[in-house]
């Protein structure tokens, strides 16, 4: 029997006849179009779910917005003689914000360097085994609870650092920042400063340190073939590359630094706004809330949240600021 073009036998296990399955160029036109719709379904799908997800961030987003507006009109409108003791809003909530940028600020200063040049040496310098060990750790610390960063701060960090202070005092006590007479317990806004530090040191080297595994190996290896130096490549090539992404990464640090409480609560021994950062003094916005809003109620709860709705607008507008400033820098970066 002369078997017909496109033919091909199937045996049929535990049966002596043999059956042909003919396949023509009909049925494989049928089969590729029943692919194509599945495909176009899934796309479909996923990009319904894609867009959900997104319209879900911007309505949460705008809920907690409208939620904070609602809630602190009643401070923001109310007679300035029943707002915190008879201050007003606006003088009782422009002490915790100038507290909460220069807490966020000192941090960033001393976390910033630290955590590109740590970034720098798991990248670049330090043998691959050292280098994985040295990821894990950095990881882990960015999972430790606030509260374990304040508990170490106030029984550890601030007593060792009250010689420091009377030394600063007596040296440099002229410059205002550093004015005394010191704190004697070491609970002073630049202590907190460093505990907010420490805490966002996780989150700034993970960043860099992804980023700049990213960087072109053509870039590194026609630095280096120029004659370039290490450090040369990595200034050339490497820094350059990661610089928007440094630039998120310092920001995403910034976040957590300006809505940090619980650290900040535990350290930092609360008071009115001073220049002197090693003296008892200055507060937060985020640590103001946690202290307060347990015992708040009426138009204290809504001051309380009128703050909050404060906070809210500083981190928006930093974000902002933000993406500003990557978006002039994206010419040569990790997106392209």
């Amino acid at each position: 029997m002369t078997r017909t073009l496109h033919e091909t036998p199937r045996v049929t296990k535990g049966q002596d006849v043999t059956a042909t399955e003919t396949k023509t160029p009909e049925s494989s036109g049928r089969l590729r179009a029943l692919s194509s719709r599945q495909g176009a379904a899934g796309d479909k799908v996923f990009s319904g779910a894609a867009l959900a997800a997104g319209a879900i961030i911007l309505v949460v987003l705008v809920a907690v917005a409208v939620f904070l507006v609602v809630q602190a009109m009643p401070a923001l409108l109310a007679p300035q003689g029943q707002i915190a003791n008879g201050k007003g809003f606006w003088p009782y909530i422009f002490p915790l914000v100038v507290g909460t940028v220069i807490a966020a600020a000192i941090a960033l200063l001393i976390a910033t360097p630290i955590s590109i040049g740590v970034a720098l040496f798991i990248s670049h310098y330090a043998p691959r085994r050292l280098a994985q060990i040295l990821g894990y750790i950095i990881d882990l610390l960015a999972a430790i609870p606030s509260v374990i960063f304040g508990a170490w701060g106030i029984s550890f960090l601030a007593p060792a650092l009250v010689p420091g202070y009377t030394w600063l005092s007596s040296v440099l006590g002229w410059i205002p920042i550093f004015a005394g007479p010191p704190s004697a317990t070491g609970k002073t806004l630049l202590t907190a400063s460093i505990v907010l530090a420490v805490m966002v040191i996780p989150i700034i080297t993970s960043v860099c340190r992804e980023i700049f595994l990213q960087t072109p190996k053509l870039h590194e290896e026609a630095a280096l073939a120029l004659g370039a130096t290490r450090w040369e490549m990595i200034r050339m090539a490497v820094l350059p590359f990661a610089r928007p992404g440094i630039i998120s990464a310092v920001m995403l640090g910034l976040g957590r630094a300006l809505g940090e409480t619980m650290a900040v609560a535990l350290v930092l021994s609360s008071g009115p706004l001073i220049a002197s950062l090693i003296q008892s003094g200055n507060q937060t916005i985020a640590a103001e809330i946690a202290l307060n809003f347990p015992e708040a109620s009426g138009l204290s709860l809504n001051t309380l949240i009128a703050a909050g709705l404060v906070l809210f607008v500083v981190t928006l507008a930093v974000n902002i600021l933000a993406r500003w400033v990557i978006s002039r820098h994206k010419e040569f970066s990790g997106a392209n």
